[in-house]
């Protein structure tokens, strides 16, 4: 399509297929999506869970990996891949955009943030320590399939494909359907406060859900599908997400000093100086990612960049009415 190539292959229709259907979910209501996301969210954790466990108990590894050499790393490169493992992290603050219809939201946004990041952090500690149990980090750096897929092998022989492919369809479907459910509800305020289009701001009648925010995010989910591949995804996204967490947290700053007396049901633990280690490490993590990958990073800031006028023009739009 001109400049645009449209890639269909079995896993595009595998994964458009799963968007889908996850959307029809959470379209037809909050109840529903909410069943779906516990339930494949908990299979997730089992899945992972049990993997460290028999990984560690029964698994052909060795704790001598832990004392081989890696090899050289520099500042630089160790910084250039923290953007995969800041993406990995990403979806931590994603109990805010549903906290409009969520019970007690001063107590159990707080709560599912704290809490999600903890068991995210252990199981993701412990998977990494498990992977270096497996296979030494020259060789995990050697492997040309996804790293879980070589370490299960090696763990636990050609006897583990089968339920690992199964269980890693059920932790896939797990983030699509997290990321269905609390993306529209952004578009949703966007709109809502004069900075989208107005149509996502529309609620169905019947299913009480942002119906045109979803399928319009998952319409564009479809595109991307298509058109990029997974590496590229990454990249892109990762680079995003680094910045605007690093910006939104550099919000409390901003915010303690122009409102020092505003009610906060919710204080910052470690305030000020855990935000501004965070702030600090994302601004660190995008500046060296611009000097290392000045191309994509340089496209990626266009696009964002791209919001601004449009920012202006919606929000212009919506004070003329």
């Amino acid at each position: 399509m001109g400049p645009v190539a449209l890639t269909a292959s079995p896993q595009s229709f595998i994964a458009l297929t799963s968007i889908g259907v996850l959307t029809i979910v959470h379209v037809i209501g909050l109840g529903p999506g909410r069943v779906v996301q516990n339930v494949l969210a908990g299979l997730k954790v089992l899945a992972l869970v049990l993997l460290v466990a028999f990984g560690f108990t029964i698994g052909q590894g060795t704790t001598a990996n832990f004392s081989e050499a890696a090899g050289t790393v520099t500042a630089s490169a160790w910084t250039l891949a923290l953007i995969p493992v800041m993406f990995s992290y990403s979806g931590w603050n994603a109990a805010a955009y549903v906290a409009e219809e969520m019970r007690d939201p001063g107590r159990n946004v707080p709560l599912a943030m704290g809490l999600g990041t903890i068991v995210v952090v252990v199981i993701y500690v412990l998977l990494n320590l498990l992977y270096v149990y497996a296979l030494p980090v020259a060789s995990l750096a050697a492997v040309d399939v996804r790293v879980v897929d070589a370490v299960a092998d090696r763990l636990f022989g050609s006897v583990i494909a089968v339920p690992l492919a199964v269980a890693s369809a059920a932790m896939i479907a797990a983030s699509i359907s997290a990321m269905i459910l609390a993306g529209p509800r952004v578009y949703y305020a966007m709109a809502r406060d004069g900075a989208f289009f107005s149509a996502a701001a529309r609620v169905h009648p019947t299913f009480r859900t942002p119906t045109t925010a979803i399928l319009a995010q998952s319409l564009w989910a479809g595109v991307l599908v298509l058109t990029g591949t997974f590496d590229q995804l990454v990249e892109y996204t990762g680079f995003a997400v680094v910045l605007f967490a690093g910006l939104a947290v550099t919000v409390l700053f901003v915010l303690r000093r122009r409102e020092p007396d505003a009610e906060r049901p919710f204080r910052a633990w470690g305030y000020p100086l855990a935000p501004l280690v965070f702030t600090g490490a994302s601004f660190l993590i995008v500046l060296n990612a611009i000097w290392q990958s000045p191309g994509t990073s340089f496209a990626g800031l266009a696009i964002i960049a791209a919001g601004i006028p449009a920012y202006f023009l919606f929000w212009r739009g919506s004070t003329a009415h």
